[in-house]
């Protein structure tokens, strides 16, 4: 592996480097972003050996320090992996340009003719935790939607991080993007982020993506305007009216299909008339899959082994084989309890009724609701948005997973004949 070497440059210095950059990148046309994504996916799996080396010092730091399993698996690259993130640059490259996309526009009486036009938003700052994978998502989706991008990863990942960004760097040069788009803050000190905080002047917007605690301190700390993402305590309501088959199949991939991840399902919430009907086929589902209950007396008294549920059960973002089971008795119980403590990320209802999932999809407050579906599917690839910069559970400019569009925002660009008012 080639020695990642980054001059140290302080954190200002990068933000005005990307701040410069964003001039030229805002200028370049479609087919160019293109092309230079595609470069960066071809070298990026062309030097994959490289990343695994450097992964291997991350992962071995996080065996000594005894990271979780979970911590582990978010943590840790393979040749797939990396060939999908580098695949994911490719789908970004495909999707529509949302830069220069007239969105309105009216004349008006005097002749001044209007139009609505979505731009870059201009500099992205990135503030994220042990994934590496989303230092190469962030990165593609910020330069295709016409941003450059200031990257913070965590220090968990810091030898992964510094290698795919020399990689990406060097697949730059040759391209019409310049590699100061993306700058790499690799100062693990945690001054270094708190200085990303409050650098209204270069940076243009935060996005922090991690555990709760990452996210809550730069949304009470930062001058800079938070493009807040949010940790997943996703709920799956299964209805009386629910049919057991989908409703098996649903829990359990929602549970088990990938568990450290933020749209997996971490509370199940029972109708009571449903799990009296069905208790022994879920009470054989929860065990074939290895999958520990935390539950409420009700859940208890219907299913083996179930550990007592407490406040912290039903808040907590497992990241694990672990699930809480509340039971309720009707639909509004179950929204209430969705309410005091979802996170506003995903939640789903399992019913054959569709009166009672248009009702919970409408009451329910969430970035994404299903109807007869896992809650794995919020995730900016499988919607079809190529990648995703993170999920925002807040309700101002963006909601959701944040694909190209929720990395723009709009000028009104006004043109006339000599009009004056």
């Amino acid at each position: 592996m080639t020695e990642t070497i980054i001059k140290a440059y302080t954190v200002e210095e990068q933000a005005i480097a990307a701040k410069q950059a964003a001039k030229t990148l805002s200028m370049l046309k479609t087919d160019e972003k293109n092309e230079a994504l595609r470069i960066v996916a071809d070298v990026l799996e062309s030097d994959y050996e490289s990343i695994l080396a450097a992964n291997e010092k991350d992962l071995q730091k996080g065996r000594e320090s005894g990271f979780e399993q979970a911590f582990m698996d978010r943590l840790a690259l393979n040749r797939e992996r990396i060939f999908d993130f580098a695949e994911g640059l490719r789908t970004v490259a495909e999707l529509a340009d949302p830069v220069g996309d007239i969105l309105s526009s009216w004349t008006l009486e005097n002749g001044l003719k209007v139009e609505e036009v979505r731009v870059p938003l201009g500099v992205i700052g990135m503030i994220y935790e042990a994934r590496p994978n989303v230092t190469v998502d962030a990165a593609g989706l910020a330069l295709k939607s016409g941003n450059a991008i200031v990257l913070k990863g965590g220090s968990s990942a810091i030898s992964s991080n510094k290698e795919i960004v020399r990689i990406m760097h060097k697949a730059l040069e040759g391209t019409k993007i310049p590699k100061e788009s993306i700058q790499f803050i690799a100062d693990t000190n945690r001054e270094a982020t708190r200085q990303l905080f409050t650098m209204k002047k270069h940076i243009d917007v935060l996005i922090p993506r991690g555990g709760g605690s990452l996210i809550q301190t730069v949304v009470e700390n930062a001058t800079v305007p938070v493009l807040e993402t949010g940790v997943g305590n996703c709920h799956l309501y299964v209805d009386k009216e629910a049919d057991v088959e989908k409703a098996l199949n649903i829990i359990i991939n929602a549970k088990t299909d990938r568990p450290a991840v933020c749209n997996a399902a971490e509370t199940l919430i029972v109708h009571n008339e449903w799990l009296t009907r069905y208790k022994e086929e879920l009470a054989k589902s929860l065990e074939e899959h290895n999958i520990t209950v935390h539950g409420d007396q009700a859940a208890a008294d219907a299913l083996a082994n179930v550990l007592p549920a407490n406040e912290n059960d039903w808040a907590n973002e497992y990241l694990s084989l672990d699930i809480a089971v509340k039971t309720v008795s009707c639909m509004e119980e179950a929204i209430e309890h969705i309410d005091r403590y979802g996170t506003k990320h995903s939640e789903a209802i399992i019913t054959e009724n569709q009166e009672t999932a248009k009702k919970f999809m409408q009451l329910t407050d969430a970035a994404a609701l299903y109807h007869n579906a896992s809650t794995r599917f919020t995730d900016g690839g499988a919607l079809g948005f190529g990648a995703e910069i993170g999920i925002s559970t807040q309700k101002l400019h963006a909601r959701g997973p944040m694909g190209l569009p929720s990395l723009t925002t709009i000028k009104y660009m006004m043109s006339g004949n000599g009009q004056v008012r």
